[in-house]
Formats: C-alpha cells, sequence, structure tokens
C-alpha cells in the first residue's frame, strides 16, 4: 500500500466516524430531554468514571494513555450540547441581556473614581485616560479601592492587573476573591519611569532609592549598574516621588512618573530608566453594578475547579469546541483550601456571540464556583 491507499482508509474511518458522533448525539438529545423532565443535573460524575474504566478495558495497551482524552472530549461535546438543549444558566445570561440593554451608549465624563496613590500615581494617569474629567479619589490600598465601590463612595474604581514585564499584580487578584464587582472597561498604559531627585542633586551623590516594587522589578538593569545604592519598596511611585520632595534630603531619589517631576518639583536625573520601552500596564476600571458598554469583546471570569487530573484541560477543551479564544489564564491559591486554586479567565470574543452566551450558562451549572466578572473593551 502507498501513502494514498492509507489516506483513503483512513478517509473511510472518519466518514463512519461521522455518522456515529451525529448518532450519540441525537442520543445525548434524548438524555438531555429525559434529565430535564425528571430535574436531573446535566453532568453524572459517577457515570463519566464508569464509561472511562469501561473503554479502558478494551482499548489494546500501547492506546491506553489516549483513550480518556477522546472520551473526555466527547463528554464535554455531550454536556455542552445537552446544556443549550435545557436552557441552563437562564439568568445570568438574562442579567447580561439587560445590562447590554440598559447601558448608556457613551461611558460618563466625570464620574466619581477610585484609585490607589496619591496624585501623580500611574493609576491617576489610568483614570484621566479612561474618563475625560474624573472626580478622583485617592486611596491608601488597593483593598480600599474595592471597598470603595463596595460602600458606594465611588461609582467606579481603577487598579493595576499586570505589566509586560512585571507580571501580574497578585495583590489585586488575591482582592477579586474576596470582592463582588464587575469590570467595565479595560485600558493599557505605556508606563516610563524617571530617576527623580531634590534640586541640586547629582547622581554621583544618590544612597537610596525608594518605588513600588513592581516599578524596581521594571527598573532592574538599571539599578543594577548603580553601586553601594539601597533600593527600598514603598508603597506607591508617587508616594516615593512625594517623600523625596519633602525629606530636605539630597542623597536619595525616587523612580517615579514625569508628571510627578511637575506635581511635587522634583528634578529628573534619568529619563526612561525601565528595561524595556515596551512596557506597559494593564489596568480594570470595576464598578458594583453591570454595565456592557457597546463593543465590549472581552469577557473575564473567575472560578474554581475541582482538584482532580484533567479539570483545567477539560475547561479549556470547552473553550475550543465552542471557538473562543483565550487571552489571559492566572490562577491564584485559595488560602483556606490545600492545593487547590482560583482560576481567572480573560476571553476574547464579543458579549453578544451565543457561543458565549451559552458557555456561560453551562459553567453556571458545572463549577464548583462560577463568577462573572463583566464584558468590555480595552483602551489602548
Amino acid at each position: 500500500m502507498n501513502i494514498q491507499d492509507y489516506r483513503k482508509k483512513i478517509d473511510e474511518i472518519d466518514d463512519t466516524l461521522v455518522r456515529l458522533f451525529e448518532e450519540r448525539m441525537e442520543v445525548a438529545a434524548a438524555i438531555a430531554d429525559y434529565k430535564k423532565a425528571n430535574s436531573m443535573p446535566v453532568r453524572d460524575p459517577a457515570r463519566e468514571k464508569e464509561k472511562i474504566l469501561d473503554v479502558l478495558g478494551k482499548t489494546k495497551d500501547d492506546l491506553k494513555e489516549y483513550t480518556p482524552l477522546l472520551f473526555q472530549v466527547l463528554f464535554e461535546m455531550s454536556r455542552s450540547y445537552q446544556a443549550r438543549l435545557n436552557g441552563e444558566g437562564t439568568e445570568l445570561t438574562e442579567q447580561i441581556k439587560t445590562a447590554i440593554e440598559q447601558t448608556p451608549s457613551m461611558i460618563p465624563d466625570s464620574p466619581s473614581v477610585a484609585c490607589q496613590g496619591i496624585a501623580g500615581a500611574n493609576s491617576q494617569a489610568a483614570c484621566e485616560k479612561l474618563f475625560r474629567y474624573p472626580k478622583t479619589f485617592f486611596c491608601s490600598s488597593f483593598e480600599a479601592v474595592f471597598s470603595a465601590i463596595e460602600t458606594g463612595l465611588c461609582t467606579y474604581g481603577v487598579v493595576p492587573l499586570e505589566n509586560s514585564n512585571a507580571g501580574s499584580v497578585n495583590k489585586v487578584y488575591d482582592l477579586m476573591m474576596k470582592h463582588r464587582f464587575y469590570v467595565v472597561r479595560s485600558i493599557r498604559l505605556k508606563v516610563r519611569h524617571n530617576l527623580l531627585c531634590r534640586p541640586g542633586t547629582e547622581l554621583s551623590d544618590i544612597k537610596e532609592i525608594y518605588s513600588h516594587e513592581q516599578a524596581i522589578s521594571q527598573c532592574s538593569d538599571f539599578l543594577q549598574t548603580l553601586k553601594n545604592v539601597r533600593v527600598i519598596p514603598c508603597e506607591n511611585t508617587a508616594v516615593a516621588a512625594k517623600m523625596v520632595a519633602e525629606s530636605g534630603r539630597n542623597d536619595i531619589a525616587a523612580l517615579a512618573s514625569e508628571q510627578c517631576e511637575s506635581q511635587y518639583g522634583l528634578k529628573c536625573l534619568k529619563k526612561s530608566v525601565q528595561n524595556t520601552d515596551n512596557n506597559y500596564t494593564r489596568f480594570i476600571c470595576i464598578a458594583k453594578k453591570l454595565e456592557i458598554y457597546p463593543g465590549a469583546n472581552r469577557t473575564s471570569l473567575m472560578m474554581t475547579l475541582p482538584h482532580e487530573q484533567g479539570s483545567l484541560y477539560k475547561m479549556l477543551s470547552r473553550f475550543y469546541a465552542l471557538g473562543i479564544n483565550l487571552n489571559k489564564l492566572e490562577s491564584r491559591p485559595l488560602p483556606d483550601r490545600e492545593f487547590e486554586f482560583m482560576f481567572y479567565f480573560d476571553l476574547d470574543t464579543p458579549v453578544y456571540s451565543p457561543n458565549l452566551t451559552q458557555l456561560i450558562g453551562e459553567l453556571q451549572n458545572s463549577c464548583d464556583f462560577f463568577q462573572y466578572l463583566g464584558s468590555y473593551s480595552e483602551v489602548i
């Protein structure tokens, strides 16, 4: 036999597989009707385990590692099909539909916005790019920003989520587990760090440099070139700049923005000392109320998955089966559980997609914990 003969044989087998797949899904549809009529859940873990063990017993030894993978994908597709037929998740999907209909076409010009830090902070710059004339309320911590939203002190809050060089802001991800909120917009802000000091100070005078830990990480290459200089983390880049300005000392400096230079009357010793010019921080704008503005093409979800082999793979295969692209996956340990994690997903798909609606409806009823965090667009 030559390659064409083998391919012809494969094509014949595939034709049979397609016919059997359609037949299997027709039976799955009948099972969906039965489960709905008898108030039974779509997922039956005991049945799935029993089925895997059964097919493993019928599989050749050299193929046993592949058989569970094949049938797990089949289970996912069957559950997805059954859930769609049963119309699961209607409460949340109706909430999303209502938000789309009732959210104004434009985000407000001058709302009250909470952000961490003080005047000159990068969070303030993000606020001013998201809103034309924001009424900015500065908070001492990221948690205070979330609290300001929950208590109604501010309509919106702006917090950093990740940096293109230093990675995720873990403190914010951890707070996302504790607080209820919705993401209504995000923004990628180009960040440049400058070495700022009091007028009259020279680079050779510097003994200490202050900044936020993320900024320090983003400027590590430059900092390594300085000898006998202590690098000291503090709560915010703007706080560092203000402290230097008020210190009366000419032997300290701060890594902060150009805005801080003018805000606090400082001198710039070195411009753009970050490791790379491609240095962006992604901020999210959060609110207590679900708002979905026109053009929302990104959705964020948060969920826990069973602490068992293949649970994350099964979730990713579900995204793939529905043609939904994944922009970001983040995991954070659950503080009250051993070796269990909360997963965060950013999905690259319009909120108007029927496949996204189907996915959200399914996830409500198939995860130990599931939370829809919002659908939004990103300002660049």
